[in-house]
């Protein structure tokens, strides 16, 4: 069904939040699915996601093709596009007012160190950062086996929170949760950016008919060790939330260039 004829159905008590929930692993995600229910006790939720996975799509933007919103279920909307594409139609189309909450999530894998730049997870929590909207992103450190229950847990504390007290302008929550029992995680942490290593990145084969193709991604091989990073904090079964800056300008930097001469 497209988003025109189905306009979105809002509760009778307007003060409580309007909350855009969106990932990259796509609408049909266990991990999308339960962030949503478990926000719907902070407020009304509307999810707008992509109707197939999108991971890695970082911040693209399609721009070449028209894009379709689908009405799922109720208060649920698939796009055929990436994340950021979610973000930008859900709140110039689907949505009858701007969210006053964006979460991301919850990502099958960690968003970690130099994860941030490739994650369309993050590049949607970035997007409503842009747009003005508090936004968070949401990511569970494990490749299988994806236990959601504390980091849901801890994404409707988080929510609360935020909703009281907003990061500035510009900057968005890049929280990542270790895989572990809800009992087993140790806390929280306010960290930095940390700095993941990879394996090989780009892998070469053959086709059954001889001819080279190749594979781009490679095998988490470890991290930097970086007391108070989001690597360390989740390695020691510590939830990380990383504050990011939409404005990626370094200051401390830019003093040091208008001293040059050219």
């Amino acid at each position: 069904m497209a988003v025109g004829n189905s306009p979105l159905k809002r509760p009778n008590n307007h003060r409580r939040p309007l909350i855009l929930v969106t990932n990259d692993d796509g609408v049909y995600s266990e991990g999308i699915r339960a962030l949503a229910k478990a926000l719907r006790q902070v407020g009304h939720v509307v999810v707008v996601a992509p109707h197939v996975e999108r991971s890695a799509a970082s911040h693209a933007l399609t721009l070449h093709r028209p894009l379709r919103v689908n009405r799922i279920s109720l208060n649920v909307y698939a796009v055929d596009g990436t994340p950021t594409d979610c973000v930008n139609l859900a709140v110039n189309e689907v949505l009858k007012q701007k969210p006053d909450l964006l979460v991301s999530g919850i990502n099958r894998g960690a968003n970690l160190g130099d994860d941030v730049h490739y994650s369309g997870t993050v590049s949607a929590a970035v997007e409503g950062g842009i747009l003005g909207i508090t936004s968070v992103a949401i990511s569970l450190h494990a490749r299988d086996r994806f236990r959601f229950q504390g980091a849901c847990e801890f994404a409707v504390r988080l929510a609360r929170k935020v909703l009281r007290m907003p990061p500035p302008a510009g900057t968005i929550l890049n929280v990542n949760v270790p895989n572990v029992p809800k009992t087993a995680i140790r806390g929280f942490a306010f960290t930095t950016q940390g700095k993941r290593n990879y394996g090989d990145i780009v892998v070469e084969k053959l086709d059954p008919r001889g001819r080279k193709y190749y594979w781009i991604g490679g095998d988490d091989a470890g991290f930097v060790d970086i007391p108070g990073s989001d690597c360390n904090a989740v390695l020691q079964r510590m939830i990380s939330i990383t504050p990011v800056r939409v404005n990626l300008t370094d200051h401390a930097y830019l003093k040091k260039l208008r001293r040059w001469r050219l």
